[in-house]
């Protein structure tokens, strides 16, 4: 698929989907979804729309499951860690504030998935965004719980280690990762600008995503808005 196609595509899921993901454990109003960047055969990149909240045995899980802490990945999440995702995107939201590089260009946070089953039996996927302890700015957002965290942002250069299927989540991947987000976590900043960027901006060469991907992002998005119209 040529550029203008792959601009089309982005610039679908942001009419739908409003350039963002809203956490929620069940489906209500609209569809809680956000593009996923997954390991396909070989050594690939694949895309999928993905639900935000974490599931367990297909369902939603009931505890709090939208964000994964770093620190407890090799223990309370260690089954999903063995399945591991990127989420692209160019800024997130934190203590009421949009979050970014100074250069606004595109990054990756860390994702762990489990599969979802949908009402008509077949399969999609869930994820949680993993955290980690705020650092840079960032760290002055702190929680009711008295601390600081923000997303684990990786590195270009750790992308292929955290998506290698063979490569097995434990302690070790963790401190690779934690160390790997020193520097993008301390760059972010608090972004002037309300505006999104993320239909404008080439997600298909962000990770070398193949064209059969693309048009399983825009059959999903369908999909799933055709769900959104019927709940609603």
């Amino acid at each position: 698929m040529d550029e203008r196609e792959n601009r089309l595509l982005i610039t679908g899921w942001m009419r739908d989907w409003g350039g963002k993901a809203s956490t929620s454990r069940e489906q209500k109003k609209g569809i809680n979804l956000h593009p996923l960047i997954l390991p396909a055969e070989g050594s690939g990149r694949t895309l999928a729309l993905a639900w935000w909240w974490l599931h367990v045995g297909g369902v939603p899980a009931k505890f709090q499951a939208f964000n994964s802490r770093d620190d407890a990945l090799a223990t309370k999440w260690k089954g999903p860690f063995q399945h591991r995702a990127l989420i692209p995107l160019d800024w997130y939201s934190e203590g009421g504030k949009r979050w970014a590089l100074p250069d606004g260009q595109l990054f990756a946070i860390a994702a762990i998935t489990s599969p979802r089953r949908n009402a008509d039996g077949s399969e999609t996927i869930s994820y949680s965004m993993v955290t980690r302890h705020g650092i840079g700015e960032a760290a002055s957002v702190i929680s009711s719980r008295g601390e600081s965290r923000m997303p684990l942002i990786l590195p270009r250069e750790m992308h292929d280690e955290w998506l290698d299927p063979d490569r097995h989540g434990n302690a070790s991947l963790v401190a690779e990762a934690q160390e790997a987000s020193v520097a993008l976590s301390q760059a972010v900043v608090v972004s002037e600008s309300q505006r999104n960027t993320f239909s404008r901006r080439s997600l298909w060469q962000f990770h070398g995503i193949n064209a059969a991907s693309r048009i399983q992002c825009c059959s999903q998005a369908r999909q799933h808005k055709q769900q959104r119209n019927t709940s609603t």
